[in-house]
């Protein structure tokens, strides 16, 4: 009865919220990280090639950043506004946006990544014979994956928190429940939806630290105690 109750005194933490819609939260769980995982994957497919294209001279470096930072400057607002005549109210709205909103961040460490690889590894592998397509794949791209992932991990995040945005046409997954929530203020469908959003956010980051550790072991320096070495003093010779 006190479990009941809860919803009938609109309390922040009400478990019976969370037995009674927990088809309800679990569907837009389900649809929050679809339309966050598509992004980032979209995303990740067009910063590559960009990134490519930045680092062959500086013209298109200030090109190709100065036009991601400008499109990140938009407000998710004006930026859904500006996409509705093209894509209507329709998930690909709100994943174009997304994708648009990752691109600043992936471009730039892709880019970092790249332009960090050793010259020496370049010179010893273009000296065995690698052409350049063999060089990017099986030297400079292993050697950037670092920076890569960071970049993934970054915009994975940033992602989860704004597809929250999408609920203005409906496609914002968690978004959703809290903007119903709002008119009546519905506090505890408002809290349910806002942890899952955060869960989702540091469950991403860990998995994407986990396989970013895998992928890269030559990361992981393992440090050992710095022994003092012991200084042993000559004993004094026995008198005659």
């Amino acid at each position: 009865m006190a479990a009941q109750n809860c919803l009938v005194t609109n309390d922040w933490i009400c478990w019976e919220y969370v037995r009674s819609r927990s088809q309800e939260l679990t569907d837009a769980t389900v649809q929050h990280v679809w339309i966050t995982v598509v992004s980032v994957l979209i995303g990740l497919a067009v910063a590559f090639p960009l990134a490519l294209l930045a680092r062959r001279s500086r013209r298109f470096a200030g090109t190709v950043l100065g036009l991601t930072t400008v499109l990140y400057t938009i407000p998710s607002l004006a930026m859904f506004s500006l996409l509705l005549p093209v894509f209507g109210l329709s998930a690909a709205l709100v994943i174009t946006g997304l994708v648009l909103y990752s691109l600043t961040i992936l471009v730039r460490n892709i880019l970092a990544g790249l332009e960090a690889v050793p010259a020496e590894a370049r010179d010893a592998a273009k000296g065995m014979g690698y052409g350049a397509g063999r060089l990017l794949w099986e030297v400079e791209l292993p050697l950037a994956l670092p920076a890569l992932l960071a970049g993934v991990r970054i915009a994975t995040v940033s992602t989860v928190a704004l597809t929250t945005v999408g609920a203005i046409v409906d496609k914002g997954g968690l978004g959703n429940l809290i903007e119903g929530a709002l008119p009546s203020f519905f506090k505890a469908q408002i809290l349910a939806a806002s942890v899952l959003c955060v869960l989702l956010a540091v469950v991403a980051d860990l998995l994407l630290l986990g396989l970013q550790r895998l992928l890269t072991p030559w990361t992981r320096i393992r440090t050992s105690p710095i022994r003092t070495p012991r200084i042993r003093t000559p004993r004094p010779a026995k008198a005659g």
